[in-house]
């Protein structure tokens, strides 16, 4: 069996998706009931109790470990998770790690995220750690402005990075989690190609076949916004990247290419398979 956290985001739909379809044993697992692929069994767990999932694990494979928002401010603590997936004698974990633990190694939620990565690196059990960019999902916040008012809402108009599809990391979630060419790997997941907001926005208007309007957010405006789904300090750490991003951040990484045999997906494919959501 295979446990995936997250189950119902955009990132672990995908792998809950592609593990039934390879004919895995599943074990979804979510904050809130949510459905799943046919098959699949679903648990709602809040991960800031780690002592809930412990039942999940006893007798699991692998685990698919992807933290909440919350989970990366100071004083969570996710590291239990990874204690109590050794201790019930959980094989093999893939961890959802960020690219900033590399590229920005001293903001607080990317030191929390390092710290996560050697408490696994050094429990015993077979391991990978992926470490995207930014999201091509992370487009989903412009859908209610867009559908309401035909107008993406974002800071730093004019500033790319190379944004991932989810699809992508989860297909390579699904790989580390069955091949063991992959043990012991850290992987840098991006696009194909540097986008900017204002790109992304046109984007969407031409698969949507509608015109947007865009409106440049401050760096305040955004950070406001985004703590409604995350800690401030996670915010800042993202909008630092976003508004300012290094030479590594900008570079475009060949892991999904490694391990998937093909190209990233560039980010009007992402676009044309989420187009509803802004309809």
């Amino acid at each position: 069996m295979i446990v995936v956290t997250g189950a119902t985001g955009n990132v672990g739909r995908p792998l809950t998706r592609a593990l039934a379809e390879m004919g895995e044993e599943v074990l979804a697992v979510s904050r809130r009931e949510a459905p799943v692929p046919d098959g699949v069994r679903h648990l709602a767990v809040d991960l800031a109790e780690p002592a809930a999932l412990q039942p999940a694990l006893t007798g699991a494979k692998a685990l698919f470990l992807l933290l909440s928002g919350d989970l990366h401010g100071p004083g969570a603590g996710p590291a239990e998770i990874i204690t109590g997936a050794a201790a019930a004698g959980v094989r093999r974990t893939v961890l959802l790690s960020t690219q900033g633990v590399a590229t920005r190694p001293y903001g607080p939620t990317r030191m929390a995220m390092r710290a996560l990565e050697a408490t696994l690196q050094e429990s015993g059990m077979e391991w990978s750690i992926l470490r995207p960019g930014g999201f091509a999902s992370n487009a989903l916040w412009w859908a209610p402005t867009v559908r309401e008012q035909r107008v993406v809402a974002a800071p730093f108009a004019d500033v790319g990075v190379p944004v991932v599809d989810p699809q992508d990391i989860a297909e390579v979630a699904a790989a580390c989690l069955r091949e063991d060419r992959h043990l012991a790997g850290v992987y840098e997941l991006t696009g194909p190609e540097v986008i900017t907001p204002r790109q992304q926005a046109q984007t969407i208007a031409t698969v949507l076949g509608s015109p947007l309007r865009f409106h440049d957010l401050t760096r305040d405006e955004a950070k406001a916004a985004m703590t409604h789904a995350m800690p401030a300090e996670l915010a800042d750490d993202t909008l630092d990247i976003l508004g300012a991003p290094s030479e590594a951040e900008l570079r475009i990484s060949p892991a999904v290419r490694q391990v998937l045999h093909r190209p990233a997906r560039p980010f009007a494919d992402w676009a044309s398979q989420n187009i509803a959501a802004f309809r």
